[in-house]
This record gives C-alpha cells, sequence and structure tokens, in this order.
C-alpha cells in the first residue's frame, strides 16, 4: 500500500451527460419564461414563477441567466452566435459590407432550425413582438446590440488587416449596418405578418438599400 488515496475518475461521456442535462435546464427556463411573458406580460411575470414552472429554484435560474431581461433575449443571443459563426466563415474575398449582407442571411435561412431547438418557432415570432413593445427589453436589447457590434467592429478589422483604433471605417460600417438591422426589425414588428420569412424580407431589403441611401440621390420626379 502507498498510502495514496486514487482520485475517482468520472466514467467516460459522464461531462458531456452533465453539458446535455444543463442545456435541457436552461433551454426549459427559456421556454417557461417567454411562455410567461407572452401570456402575462414583461412585467407581470416574477422570476420565481418563471423558477416554479420548471420546478427548479430561483437560485437555479440565476445560474444560467442574470436577470429576466437575459432569458427573455436567450434565443436571440444565439442567433447572434450563429451570425458571427456565419460571418468568421465568410470568404475573405469579400467585401465588408458584402460578407455582413450574406452572413446575416444565410443565418436567416438556418434560423427556423437553430430556434426550434430551444422553443417552437411562434412563441419566438411572438416573444419578438413583446421586446418590440417593452421599454425594459428595448433598453436590453440596445445594451446587447452594442456589445455585439464591437465583436463586429473587432471581425471586420481582423479580416481587413486593420487597426480598428486607427481606421474608422470598420466602425462606421457596423453602426450603419446595425443601424439597419433596428430598422428592419422595427418595420416587420409592424407588419401584420410575423413570420420568419417576412422577418428575412425585411431584412433583406433594409440592407439592400444601404448603398442607394448613402450614396444616391432621393428627390422624387418633379419634386
Amino acid at each position: 500500500m502507498t498510502g495514496i488515496t486514487a482520485t475517482a475518475q468520472p466514467a467516460p461521456g459522464a461531462s458531456g451527460l452533465r453539458e446535455r442535462k444543463k442545456q435541457r435546464t436552461r433551454d426549459a427556463l427559456t421556454r417557461a419564461a417567454m411562455e410567461l411573458f407572452t401570456t402575462r406580460g414583461f412585467e407581470g411575470t416574477t422570476v420565481d414563477e418563471i423558477a416554479e414552472s420548471v420546478e427548479v429554484s430561483q437560485r437555479t435560474f440565476f445560474r444560467y441567466f442574470q436577470s429576466k431581461e437575459h432569458a427573455a433575449l436567450a434565443v436571440e443571443e444565439l442567433i447572434e452566435g450563429h451570425f458571427m459563426a456565419a460571418l468568421r466563415e465568410r470568404p475573405a474575398a469579400e467585401p465588408p459590407l458584402e460578407a455582413l449582407r450574406n452572413a446575416v442571411l444565410s443565418t436567416w435561412d438556418d434560423v427556423s432550425t437553430a430556434i426550434h431547438e430551444v422553443v417552437p418557432l411562434d412563441l419566438y415570432m411572438r416573444m419578438c413582438q413583446v421586446v418590440e413593445t417593452t421599454p425594459a427589453l428595448l433598453a436590453a436589447r440596445m445594451r446587447g446590440q452594442a456589445e455585439m457590434e464591437q465583436r463586429l467592429v473587432a471581425e471586420i478589422a481582423r479580416r481587413e488587416g486593420l487597426d480598428p483604433v486607427l481606421d474608422l471605417r470598420p466602425r462606421v460600417l457596423v453602426a450603419a449596418f446595425g443601424g439597419v438591422i433596428r430598422a428592419a426589425s422595427g418595420h416587420w414588428g409592424k407588419c401584420a405578418d410575423d413570420s420568419v420569412e417576412q422577418m428575412r424580407r425585411s431584412v433583406e431589403e433594409h440592407i439592400n438599400t444601404i448603398g442607394p441611401a448613402l450614396t444616391g440621390g432621393w428627390r422624387a420626379p418633379g419634386a
């Protein structure tokens, strides 16, 4: 006997099982939060009610989400992750605006599958409408978008071999692009058709207008 106590090693696959269990809990909390937000309203729903509906503690909720706002925007965060991954995979020869356009449109092509992994698609679309009409969620989304734009600036600068501190173009482009996406989202929120297809069309139409809006004349004939 050496006197050394052997440390028990996790069984093969145990780590993966734990991660899947965590993901299932997070997804269940996300679904429960969205169901409550879309039926009772964001302000009318408490963290305790979300946790109780999944039969977990408030402490467990905060293990996965910093706040109600974070839970409400969890699927948007997932979509942003897919978008960043799509942008990194765009060919290096694509100009920056074209790379952003193609990345966001390819993300929307696959977004139904990505969303459905977490929540029913119709629930996500209803949640989008809640976000558009809830000041606290709009403010939280704007904070998240500001952070996302910083990551986009860094990625565009990396692709082009630029220093984003010295060269303003990545920052200006991302600011314009982010504004267009917000305009598209706001336009979609006012449409009677609240489908993913309509959201994608709104995004594409708004992106395609960037060039003419910035460089073309706007005056109507005869004005």
